[in-house]
Order: C-alpha cells, then structure tokens, then sequence
C-alpha cells in the first residue's frame, strides 16, 4: 500500500528545511499552531510546513510515497499507537477510519518515490518537472 514516509531526500532544496524524524518511519499530517497558520514560512516553529513522524514523535519538511507491506488497519493501529503514546487519548478503529482513508487516498494520487511536501492543508510535490509527478 502506498503510504508516506519519513525522508531526508531534497532536504536543503527549500530554505527552512528541517528532517528530525527517522529514515523510513511513517509520517502523518499532524496539527499546525497558531503562529503557524498565520504564516507557515515564518510563524515559528515549521509545523505548518511538517509531516510527523508516528514513532519518533519528530518532523519532518519532506516525505516520500513508499509501496510498503501494510493493510489499512495497520495504519489505523500504528496511527492510534501513535496519537495515544502522543498523549491524545485513546482512539478506536472507527474514530479514525475517515482520517487514514483520507491519508491513503491523497497517497494513491502520487507515484512510489514521489518526494512530498506541505505548506498548511496543501500537499504537492517537491520536485517540480520531473516526468510522472503529480500534485494529487
């Protein structure tokens, strides 16, 4: 399933690019703070602009599409392992079936290999011209 992943790959491309998390982890769209929404390039702390890492509990600017060996209800169960381990409270299957099945359709959009970023609700490529990128 395709699914996306934590990557150090094109960081430095974009000024302000940060890569805290590990290597492969699963990562989520996570939350932006306020400053944040206000101005995602210069309100602080960069969530507006990161992917979450599910196990490191760090960020990332640059995710990457992988085909990983996963079915949907392990992706619900690693993102609940991770909201609650977050400190978030408990989730269930169904409270986040929505979310995941959001996830993994953005994900179906782009090629394996694609190198994704995010700039608030938005997600697209980093990589503009290369022959089979899509923004989803």
């Amino acid at each position: 399933m395709k699914i996306l992943t934590a990557t150090t790959e094109t960081q430095g491309e974009r000024e302000g690019d940060f890569a805290f998390t590990i290597e492969g982890e699963l990562v989520w769209v996570g939350l932006v703070c306020a400053r944040d929404e206000r101005d995602p390039d210069n309100g602080g702390c960069g969530c507006g602009r990161a992917f979450s890492g599910l196990s490191s509990h760090r960020a990332t600017t640059t995710a990457r599409v992988s085909d990983l060996d996963l079915t949907r209800d392990d992706v619900i169960t690693a993102y609940a392992a991770y909201l609650e381990s977050a400190g978030y409270g408990i989730f269930t299957a169904s409270d986040l079936a929505e979310e995941v099945d959001d996830m993994l359709d953005i994900c179906e959009s782009w090629e394996v290999g694609d190198i994704i970023g995010r700039r608030l609700d938005v997600l697209g490529p980093r990589t503009i011209g290369r022959p089979g990128r899509r923004s989803g």
